[in-house]
């Protein structure tokens, strides 16, 4: 997993390829990453899939309830299924555009 600051962003990104052990990391490294908005660089791994990127709805959930942006880059899968629950985009440039927005919204209190 390799760790990177951008302002009051983190970008973790998944070197290894295995989703399950990257949530794993992520989620025991949890408390240090959830004072800042996380985004969770996937697009190098090729095979993920739904199911996979579910895995990762608990973490969102409890990252989102501290008033911080969980947004997943993933490349190749089809974005309607994606639940509504979490957010995911294909590329790191939208990542940054969904995180600017949720700061926006959080900023005028919606």
């Amino acid at each position: 997993m390799k760790v990177e600051q951008k302002g009051h962003t983190t970008i973790l990104k998944n070197t290894q390829g295995d989703c399950e052990a990257f949530l794993e990391k992520v989620t025991s490294q949890h408390t240090s990453f959830k004072s800042q908005n996380l985004i969770l660089d996937m697009s190098k791994d090729k095979d993920v899939d739904l199911k996979q990127i579910q895995l990762f709805n608990d973490l969102s959930k409890t990252h989102k309830k501290g008033k911080k942006s969980f947004v997943m880059v993933v490349q190749d899968i089809n974005f309607n299924d994606v639940p509504t629950k979490l957010t995911v985009v294909p590329t790191l440039l939208e990542a940054h555009d969904i995180i600017e927005m949720e700061e926006i919204e959080r900023d005028l209190g919606f």
